[in-house]
């Protein structure tokens, strides 16, 4: 028995309580957590923005150690640390084909299995695959990544998602140059990744953009060289501070439209907006045909920050080990289990950066 945050139904508060855990089958790990990160993605599936079966226990974003595995397991043993990918590849499908492994079509698949029971009996899926908000989890294989080294293993959580999509954001789907003038919309824990990010790459410019003035000395510490309240005149102050042109980037990190909207109003003619932030189906933005042909603007998705985990992993070690990227400060509370609604309640109140479950 291990103790878990288990989401009974979709709009229902989390319990906190003890779920029976059976020992790892063939294929699959068992996972004692060091910690893990409380993402914006898991507020979205309690209060149902996206689907998953239920009950279930959440949390997709964590780093521990190895207790044991089952039968056909290689390169990895008790006593390992391991980073969990909740978005495994299957290498098989069309998007697997084409290299687009953050695209592939059976990476959430293992969330409809039942990986636990309650104490009273009944079955639990494993959310995002990994079921990180527990004390232990069971996980196949395929969703754990070797510990890079010299990288604290508490920290280490936070590459499972903050950092691998904002980094990802920023470097694969923005392609941002040195020189370029880069805006970040959102300074949670994915903005702070993406604004370390473009400073990573050499941006001249980088602003933040939040609805949180607290947030200031946070976005400054992680690169941003202005911040901005965000408001109706945002894209203005932008382009002022660009020489009228608009970013070359923008970064959007909350998954609202008329924030995606402004992010894209923030570009240059020809600029790059990225979407980052995952919002509901009533988050409609609207352009008109002329303004799309005259700006010649890019606006693309991006999940997972088109990342491939295995190959990505070591180059945000290399940063870290570098001091070029700093993990700790993405944090901005360390909490128990108990403290997830409280995580979540900030979240929606556009509060910190990182919530980190420390076990």
């Amino acid at each position: 028995m291990v103790r878990a945050a288990v989401l009974p139904a979709v709009g229902a508060p989390l319990e906190i309580t003890e779920i029976e855990l059976p020992e790892p089958g063939p294929g699959q790990v068992r996972v004692r957590l060091a910690a893990a990160g409380v993402c914006h993605s898991d507020l979205s599936l309690s209060d149902g923005t996206m689907r998953v079966p239920v009950p279930a226990v959440l949390g997709h974003e964590g780093a521990g150690t190895v207790v044991s595995v089952g039968e056909g397991v290689t390169g990895l043993a008790p006593g390992d640390g391991v980073v969990l990918n909740w978005a495994p590849s299957c290498g098989k499908c069309h998007a697997c084909s084409l290299g687009e492994v953050w695209l592939c079509a059976d990476a959430l698949s293992g969330s409809a299995d039942v990986y636990a029971r309650t104490a009273g009996g009944t079955d639990l899926h494993p959310g995002l695959n990994v079921a990180a908000f527990a004390e232990e989890t069971v996980v196949p294989v395929s969703c754990t990544l070797p510990l890079p080294d010299g990288i604290p293993l508490t920290d280490a959580a936070l590459l499972g998602c903050a950092v691998l999509t904002g980094y990802g954001a920023v470097h694969h789907c923005a392609q941002v140059r040195p020189g370029e003038t880069v805006a970040v919309f959102g300074v949670g824990g994915v903005g702070l990744a993406a604004l370390q990010a473009a400073r990573i790459a050499g941006a001249s410019t980088v602003v933040a953009v939040d609805v949180s003035p607290e947030k200031e000395e946070l976005a400054r510490a992680a690169g941003a060289t202005e911040y901005l309240v965000a408001r109706d005149t945002t894209a203005r102050e932008i382009r002022a501070l660009t020489g009228k042109q608009g970013v070359d980037v923008a970064v959007e990190c909350v998954g609202r439209a008329v924030t995606i909207r402004t992010a894209w109003e923030s570009t240059r003619r020809g600029g790059r907006t990225v979407v980052v932030g995952i919002g509901g189906k009533d988050q409609q933005v609207t352009f008109n045909a002329l303004e799309l042909f005259h700006w010649g603007r890019t606006l693309t998705g991006c999940v997972y920050g088109n990342s491939d985990p295995a190959r990505d992993l070591p180059v945000l070690a290399a940063h870290v080990r570098a001091g070029r990227l700093d993990l700790g400060s993405l944090i901005t509370e360390r909490i128990a289990l108990e403290g997830i609604p409280a995580a979540f309640e900030n979240m929606l109140a556009g509060k910190g950066g990182r919530a980190l479950i420390v076990f």
